[in-house]
């Protein structure tokens, strides 16, 4: 049970969970719920937060404690079902002033509003030069959205407040909450990372017994084929790929594990070599066992240790790879990963607006998976080595 007292597997199944279950609580990514770049809500506590209101058939009034100024807007989404002949009205109160908001007639209909709008400041007796945040939203006090008439059939009042702060680490240039991106980040990088990695070791091992058992011209051929990825420059090549394959979630994963199985092909390689004419295999070959078998129930299992490092310090390189192409804009731009969330930031003027709580999450979420896997990887490595145990 000693890999319970490290931190990494604990880091890991804690994001895996965030991942999992952090969409279905906090609700879709790609919605924008306050206006861009507004800032944590912990961040600045002077400046008024992004508030929403709803109001229903179900209930008639919906209140608001407010405690800051006028905000910096106002919108209004009104859908509503009366009976034939019915009449209601959508009002504003507080501060000593009950405001017509909208005038509701049967059989239904809807109506969108914005504080911007030169008919709504006329209509709440403004001039045209007279913000209408400062009639709904004079300063701190109680108000609260009323609907008043008959008894409506189906009403839907959504009302918005914009304001410059909102949520847990504020919102990227879309308007969108950026720890609802950050968690959905979770899954997309996760998957890629342990599927490229999984394809990578699935062909590296193969490649690797193969080429140490049966040696002669198959090994020759499987090793200069090795060679000669490993000379080649991996992120042109990757770029060319992805423009070529297209730059879905799949291809993606095969671009990236098509230039990540060298290195376990020679490991692999040289512990069959080491093992291949060992009295045990001797005796299996003399017997008449298939290549097959001795491969699969011998000299795999041999492997095993070896590979399972390998694996965890291949996931935070496929990682790494991910991000730097999403970085540069070769990713499907429908992936909500750390790297296109880093890419976005880049190319909306996050880094010149100082638009920190947009960059860090992503930036930070990358280098904690990539060291929790190698932690991992490490004592994998030690379990596999008793010299590296002995030396820690």
């Amino acid at each position: 049970m000693s890999l319970l007292r490290r931190w990494s597997p604990w880091v890991l199944l804690l994001l895996a969970l965030a991942g999992l279950s952090g969409p279905t609580l906090t609700g879709p990514a790609e919605e924008s719920v306050a206006p861009p770049f507004s800032r944590p809500l912990w961040l600045d506590r002077t400046s008024p937060p992004t508030v929403r209101l709803r109001l229903d058939g179900h209930d008639r009034q919906v209140a608001l404690d407010w405690q800051w100024g006028p905000p910096a807007g106002f919108s209004l989404h009104v859908s509503w079902s009366l009976p034939e002949g019915g009449r209601g009205r959508l009002l504003w109160e507080g501060a000593g002033q009950t405001l017509l908001l909208a005038e509701l007639k049967g059989p239904g209909g809807t109506v969108s509003l914005d504080g911007r709008d030169m008919a709504f400041r006329l209509g709440l007796g403004l001039t045209p030069f007279q913000s209408a945040m400062e009639r709904l939203l004079p300063g701190p006090g109680a108000y609260a959205l009323r609907y008043e008439g008959d008894r409506p059939l189906s009403l839907d009042v959504a009302a918005a407040f914009p304001g410059g702060r909102w949520g847990l680490l504020g919102t990227d240039q879309r308007g969108r909450d950026v720890f609802r991106l950050f968690l959905a980040g979770i899954n997309i990088s996760l998957l890629i990372g342990l599927s490229a990695t999984f394809l990578a070791t699935l062909a590296g091992t193969t490649a690797g017994l193969l080429s140490g058992y049966l040696g002669g011209i198959v090994d020759g051929l499987l090793m200069r084929l090795a060679d000669l990825l490993l000379a080649l420059p991996v992120l042109p090549i990757l770029m060319v790929l992805a423009g070529l394959w297209g730059r879905g979630l799949w291809q993606l994963v095969v671009i990236l594990s098509l230039f990540s199985w060298m290195g376990t092909a020679r490991t692999v390689r040289a512990l069959t070599l080491s093992l291949r004419e060992a009295p045990f295999v001797e005796n299996l070959r003399a017997l008449g066992a298939p290549t097959a078998y001795i491969l699969g129930r011998h000299l795999l299992p041999e492997a095993l240790p070896v590979l399972l490092a390998t694996v965890t310090l291949g996931v935070p390189g496929a990682i790494l790879s991910e991000a730097g192409l999403a970085f540069l804009g070769l990713s499907d731009p429908n992936l909500l990963s750390w790297g296109r969330m880093l890419h976005e930031a880049h190319g909306f003027g996050a880094f010149t607006a100082g638009a920190w709580w947009i960059i860090v999450p992503p930036g930070l979420g990358i280098v904690v998976v990539c060291l929790s896997f190698l932690d991992l990887g490490r004592f994998l490595e030690e379990k596999a080595d008793p010299r590296l145990r002995e030396r820690s």
